[in-house]
């Protein structure tokens, strides 16, 4: 299925409510750099692109950036690796967030029931724990908490490593956003927020990957 950039997929789910870290989408190494002051650093930077859905697994992010000199060097090195098969290419700038826990949202296309959108636990620990709690669309407030007290792991969901307890009310919001979304574009056949950190006990999604229909793309 086609996929959309990172920056589009974005672009798509903000009106809905679904929190972002700013950044911003530029041209060249240079820009980044400005893009980069403007952010305040240390920063992230990451190839940008429809035909990008795997960045991490091809090495076009660069994490935990500190200064100009550092920016500049990686926007070039991302727009070196980027291959005929990525099509136009751009560099995306955002501030590099980090928190001790991390979740996972996303909307998904069953052939049998419907769009459903999922939650669960994230990063290092999504694949061994296998956490996840997923409800159909249309999805309410109520329903979105409920998927959280289906969590296995409600410790992650308490404070944590002297952080705050996760607010409920901002993650249920996020989903509650998907299902919107969901509402909103009948094209979308899934979505991943993956991952959604935990920044001072609130969520806030550091990538997103929009996939769509093969009818949408050829309307």
């Amino acid at each position: 299925m086609p996929t959309r950039s990172e920056a589009e997929s974005k672009a798509l789910l903000r009106p809905f409510g679904v929190p972002f870290a700013p950044e911003r989408v530029v041209a060249d190494a240079d820009a980044a750099v400005a893009a980069a002051d403007e952010l305040g650093y240390p920063v992230v930077v990451k190839l940008n692109g429809d035909a990008i859905a795997h960045k991490t697994e091809r090495g076009l992010v660069r994490l935990g950036l500190r200064d100009a000199a550092a920016v500049a060097a990686a926007g070039e090195a991302l727009l070196a690796a980027a291959t005929p098969d990525d099509g136009d290419v751009t560099l995306l700038v955002a501030p590099m967030l980090s928190g001790n826990r991390e979740l996972i949202a996303g909307l998904s296309l069953d052939p049998a029931f419907g769009m459903t959108v999922m939650v669960g636990i994230g990063g290092v620990l999504a694949e061994a724990l296998g956490d996840v709690s997923v409800r159909l669309v249309p999805l309410s407030e109520v329903d979105a908490h409920e998927m959280l007290e289906d969590l296995r792991t409600q410790e992650l969901l308490g404070p944590f490593r002297g952080e705050p307890a996760v607010d409920r009310d901002a993650v249920a919001a996020v989903l509650v956003a998907l299902g919107a979304a969901a509402e909103a574009h009948p094209e979308l056949v899934s979505v991943d927020l993956n991952p959604l950190i935990v920044v001072d006990g609130r969520p806030v999604a550091v990538d997103a990957l929009v996939e769509v229909a093969v009818e949408a793309v050829a309307s």
